[in-house]
């Protein structure tokens, strides 16, 4: 599953983890990318560890890759603000990568990297939440291009069009799951009324599409609509 959560914050403006933790349980997902998660980040989210809590919640592995850093020196804590990601099988490796191209211009991105042993191979997971800003958009996915390591799922939200110049870059080396076997228009934004696709799971040769849909089962626990696939590997 990938899953941007918004920081927990729903369509009815409260923050409520559980909510999220509903979805991701009725989704039945063994790995779950997670976008604009807050690790001890800031009052919005009540300074919570929120990849911890969802992985303590439901009982999965966890990890945590920061895209924004600062620190709070009043309350001894460091704030981060990125991706996470959940499973049920424990991780071999995990490191994240930051993409610090114009550092202190623009909002932070990063990579969030994790392997995980699964039928006897060592299939490596990556998060990332890629920017609005079309010049660092290519920059970043020109980065996952090159530092991607094969077998791969690369789950987030790409802030991006079906069939634009830099889909088409990815889907030259890498199988979109929901064109392969989605049905319908795959719209994941906004959640209330979905008009856009902007969340996807792309996956490398080798790795077998099974079903991919888009989760409507709590659109008020988010913004965006989680997208689910089963990948046979």
């Amino acid at each position: 599953m990938t899953f941007n959560i918004h920081h927990g914050k729903g369509t009815d403006l409260k923050v409520d983890l559980k909510r999220i933790s509903e979805v991701i349980s009725w989704s039945k997902a063994d790995v779950i990318g997670l976008n604009e998660v807050d690790k001890h980040f800031s009052k919005r989210s009540h300074f919570v560890d929120q990849v911890q809590f969802l992985a303590k919640e439901l009982n999965y592995n966890h990890a945590f890759s920061p895209s924004l850093v600062k620190s709070d020196q009043h309350k001894n804590v460091v704030q981060q603000y990125g991706n996470g990601l959940l499973s049920r099988f424990p991780f071999i490796t995990n490191k994240h990568h930051l993409f610090n191209f114009f550092p202190r211009i623009i909002e932070g991105r990063s990579l969030l990297e994790a392997s995980i042993e699964l039928n006897d191979k060592q299939v490596y997971f990556y998060v990332t939440h890629l920017s609005l800003n079309p010049t660092l958009h290519k920059k970043q996915s020109d980065y996952i291009l090159r530092h991607v390591t094969r077998p791969a799922i690369i789950l987030g939200d790409w802030n991006m069009k079906p069939h634009s110049t830099n889909y088409k870059r990815i889907t030259e080396k890498y199988t979109d799951v929901w064109e392969e076997k989605g049905e319908s228009l795959g719209f994941t934004y906004p959640s209330k009324r979905p008009r856009v696709r902007l969340d996807y799971i792309f996956v490398s040769k080798g790795i077998n599409v099974v079903d991919a849909k888009v989760l409507d089962t709590l659109p008020t626990a988010s913004d965006h609509l989680p997208l689910v696939t089963t990948l046979s590997i």
